[in-house]
């Protein structure tokens, strides 16, 4: 059961990454006043993982080789730069990996400030729920590899908390997660953005909560990306993937995240055929495929 999750969890963020970032950087023209001749010619947006995917494979592989180690992991992120492994890298990440690569610690790479509060540490975090042992510190460190700030660690331990509490099967899609992670979190803007979140009538949907931010700023996107997760059940995720990508944002990590979570929830057989079908056509499918297999087999 665990294993199916886990492949669920990691193969639901790969789609929700892989089509959000194939629309996230198109120009929306209006040409609702333009005529073609012969009718326009739509072009088929392509999927394509980022490093959403990318650094979540990387933790995986950092944390099958041994016990978390930070420096396992700043060392795998490192190693897969290096390999040119890396799409769309985020500018905290981007300038940890080049502190590492510059003989700087660990402890020191990661950017800290106001301007570390991206969702870098949220969107990889999600293969540590399924290791029994992990602790709070080590999202904290797994986090401040990139990112040294308190929001940051917040949002990374939501989406800990949002996979643990399916695991643990304390939430089952049917009663309220944002209760149950709201309470386990540190004093921070994440926490805020969740109870206003929470404070939302019943029938809310995720374009009315888009419209308190969706970007890249981690206070916007895990709370967003937490809540659309909860209408899983309801959409399903395909529809709820949509939903989340027609708000536009930061499509590839708000997607991701929530098809993270709505994949262990649902588990393999609540994706539907069309998207993984979708998925094994890009040229990173055996090894997305590769890496959940060999760290299903350290998982407990």
């Amino acid at each position: 059961m665990i294993n199916d999750t886990f492949e669920a969890c990691i193969l639901g963020g790969a789609i929700g990454d892989a089509w959000g970032s194939s629309v996230e950087n198109q120009v929306v023209v209006n040409d609702t006043k333009t005529y073609y001749l012969g009718g326009k010619v739509l072009t088929p947006a392509t999927w394509f993982i980022t490093d959403d995917t990318q650094l979540t494979l990387a933790t995986c592989e950092a944390l099958t080789e041994a016990d978390f180690n930070p420096e396992i992991l700043a060392k795998k992120f490192l190693e897969y730069y290096k390999q040119k492994k890396i799409t769309g890298i985020g500018t905290s990440t981007l300038k940890a990996i080049l502190d590492l690569k510059a003989g700087i610690h660990w402890t020191l790479a990661g950017r800290q400030g106001a301007y570390a509060a991206g969702n870098g540490a949220a969107m990889r975090i999600a293969p540590f729920a399924f290791y029994s042992g992990t602790t709070r510190e080590n999202i904290l460190d797994a986090c401040r590899i990139t990112h040294r700030n308190d929001d940051a660690y917040v949002g990374a331990l939501a989406v800990y908390l949002s996979i643990k509490a399916i695991i643990n099967r304390d939430w089952d899609g049917r009663t309220n997660l944002l209760d149950l992670i709201i309470p386990e979190l540190p004093d921070t803007n994440v926490k805020d953005r969740m109870i206003e979140i929470n404070n939302y009538p019943k029938n809310t949907t995720i374009s009315d909560i888009a419209k308190l931010g969706n970007n890249g700023y981690v206070v916007n996107s895990v709370p967003f990306a937490i809540f659309s997760a909860t209408k899983i059940l309801e959409l399903g995720l395909t529809k709820l993937l949509r939903s989340i990508i027609d708000t536009h944002g930061d499509t590839d990590t708000n997607a991701s995240i929530a098809g993270q979570i709505s994949g262990a929830l649902i588990g393999m057989s609540g994706i539907p055929n069309q998207l993984v079908e979708k998925l094994k056509f890009l040229p990173d499918y055996l090894w997305i495929k590769s890496t959940i297999d060999k760290a299903n087999t350290s998982i407990h």
